[in-house]
């Protein structure tokens, strides 16, 4: 018998990630369905990904956007996508390669993704308190500091994600 083993935690990031850049590739092809909207977070400083110095100096490790109303010339290919979005009212183009990505998030179906290296990705369904919840929405020109870090606890809870849902 060998050492050797499949690293089945490789192959499910892999396979999740392609549910990323599938949904990225309907967004460019035929725009956002119905309230459907992205929370895409990613390491800024990870081998790829080039943003503006400024968005660099200012989310100097990660990075949540959000593709919803206001994003432009979104470009998906086999290992990354671009898109230019409103910082502040002026336009920033970013180039995130999927391994830079982290989270995925499309709160208005309860969707969520989140990639590890080394424990790979795990799907969430997120879920709502109750529908009083005062909601926050959210549009690229103001990006949440990481809606995506609280999709699931270290103990593998998932938390609600309900202050990002349209009401």
């Amino acid at each position: 018998m060998t050492d050797e083993f499949i690293d089945y935690g490789k192959l499910v990031d892999r396979a999740m990630r392609s549910v990323l850049r599938d949904a990225l590739e309907i967004a460019r092809d035929q725009g956002l369905p119905g309230d459907h909207n992205f929370y895409i977070t990613f390491e800024t400083q990870k081998t790829g990904v080039d943003i503006s110095p400024v968005l660099g100096a200012q989310y100097p490790e990660e990075m949540t956007i959000v593709l919803e109303h206001q994003f432009w010339d979104l470009d998906v290919t086999e290992d990354s996508f671009a898109v230019s979005l409103s910082f502040g009212g002026k336009r920033e183009r970013l180039f995130v390669p999927y391994d830079a990505v982290t989270a995925f998030v499309d709160p208005s179906v309860k969707f969520g993704l989140q990639f590890g290296q080394e424990e790979g990705a795990s799907i969430a369904q997120l879920e709502s308190e109750d529908d009083d919840t005062n909601a926050n929405e959210a549009t690229a020109d103001r990006t949440p500091e990481n809606p995506a870090a609280d999709l699931a606890t270290g103990d593998g809870t998932v938390v609600a994600l309900d202050s990002f849902r349209k009401k």
